[in-house]
């Protein structure tokens, strides 16, 4: 395996490719008992239209989140008890772009890795058990739609996107999960969960070329094609809509404000793309800023005002958010600001806070390289997209005030912020008042 060290932020990598192409990783961390595992596929909620052996394949809302669930099964029972008993901690997720399945454990962790790879790699359907299935994802779905944040995000999505599959839930509708079958997961697990659209990830202080001698036993598969996505046709830069409210039991009015940005390459480029996105995020309305101080102070945001950009499934935005007696008034306060930090006035003012803002994004970077788990994750989000995740803290580095401006100026014009709000129901506000 080959090992390289990442001396600015001591990280010690190996890295090698099994026979069928398959990437495997290993983040050694020597010192620490626990080991985590990360093992995901490039298959996520908006995967719904792809191209495979020459032919284009539509599927319903919901099979990646729906695959991820039935993986667990296997002829002899259930892998999730299986390594809940030997030890370890095993979870899984769907996002719009990826699946993962991952354990942590301090004991026996080449047997559970063993077990991982081995149940993610061999499907095991039945008719009955995908019928039962569809009635705990159809409770699961009712859920969501009671949970404020679900509704306040998708309502974002669907204002900023007109044809992109990420704007529905990755779990799909009820009427969507009842059209899967065994037959179409079977034909999904084929096409996405093979060697070629994978990668394994793993941290902790092990014998890296254990690790890769186990995946290699156990993943002896040949290698298959990745197949082309269709997320529709191209997205415009305005919003295909600037408001949406629902009425929820919350207490207070619950927002996200986004704006829609221009689709980053891969590689290098897209890291680079990544990282002035956050930047101007927290250039904007980030904890540092004059802003978000300013409307703290106020009351017009609380603790849980976040900032972002975010990349997935061929789209990428900006986005604001929290909780706030008057979203309105926090949507025209952030217009205003990106009209004056792109004014020459704002300049001296900007220097300064941007070299703070990038000493505590670096030390951000920095520091979530002692979890495990986002150490994985990154890395294996970062390989999908084409570059190396390890090289964010010196890419922030090299990041100037002048790209981040720009990128304002591109991709965060006033006009086509788009706002999401979930308010009180009218009889909570009365009874409130």
């Amino acid at each position: 395996m080959k090992n390289k060290g990442y001396d600015a932020i001591r990280e010690q990598v190996y890295s090698d490719r099994l026979p069928n192409g398959m990437p495997v990783y290993v983040i050694k961390k020597s010192g620490f008992h626990k080991s985590y595992a990360f093992f995901a596929t490039d298959y996520g909620g908006a995967d719904r239209r792809f191209k495979f052996g020459g032919e284009w394949i539509d599927t319903p809302e919901g099979v990646a989140h729906f695959l991820e669930h039935k993986m667990f099964d296997t002829e002899d029972g259930n892998a999730l008890t299986t390594l809940s008993a030997n030890g370890a901690q095993p979870n899984a997720f769907t996002s719009s772009g990826i699946t993962a399945y991952h354990f942590e454990s301090t004991e026996k962790f080449e047997e559970n890795l063993k077990i991982l790879l081995e149940f993610v790699s061999v499907p095991y359907f039945t008719k009955e058990s995908v019928e039962k299935e569809q009635g705990i994802i159809g409770q699961e779905i009712r859920m969501t739609e009671d949970d404020p944040d679900h509704v306040v995000y998708y309502g974002l999505m669907k204002l900023l996107f007109r044809h992109n599959p990420a704007r529905y839930s990755v779990a799909g509708t009820i009427e969507s999960i009842a059209e899967i079958t065994d037959e179409t997961l079977y034909r999904c697990h084929k096409i996405f969960y093979n060697p070629s659209n994978m990668c394994l990830v793993v941290a902790g202080d092990v014998d890296p070329e254990r690790v890769f001698e186990i995946a290699g036993s156990v993943l002896d598969i040949p290698r298959g094609a990745v197949p082309e996505r269709d997320y529709g046709l191209p997205e415009q830069r305005e919003p295909a809509g600037t408001r949406v409210d629902a009425q929820m039991e919350v207490s207070e009015p619950q927002f996200l404000i986004g704006a829609s940005a221009e689709i980053p390459k891969r590689g290098e480029e897209r890291l680079r793309r990544e990282i002035v996105g956050e930047l101007a995020a927290s250039l904007v309305a980030g904890k540092s800023s004059p802003l978000y101080l300013r409307l703290y102070a106020e009351g017009l945001i609380k603790p849980d005002f976040i900032d972002a950009f975010e990349t997935t499934a061929g789209i990428a935005y900006t986005l604001f958010g929290g909780s706030s007696p008057d979203p309105d008034r926090v949507l025209t306060e952030i217009q205003s600001e990106l009209r004056r930090v792109l004014t020459p006035e704002a300049k001296p003012e900007l220097e300064a806070l941007f070299t703070r803002i990038k000493k505590a994004e670096y030390g951000r970077i920095v520091r979530s390289l002692d979890s495990f788990s986002r150490s994985c994750w990154g890395a294996a989000d970062a390989y999908f997209a084409g570059y190396d995740y390890f090289t964010a803290a010196d890419t922030m580095n090299k990041t100037e005030l002048a790209e981040v401006l720009d990128f304002i100026a591109e991709n965060m014009k006033p006009e086509n912020l788009a706002l999401s709000i979930v308010s009180p129901r009218a009889a909570e506000t009365a009874a409130a008042l």
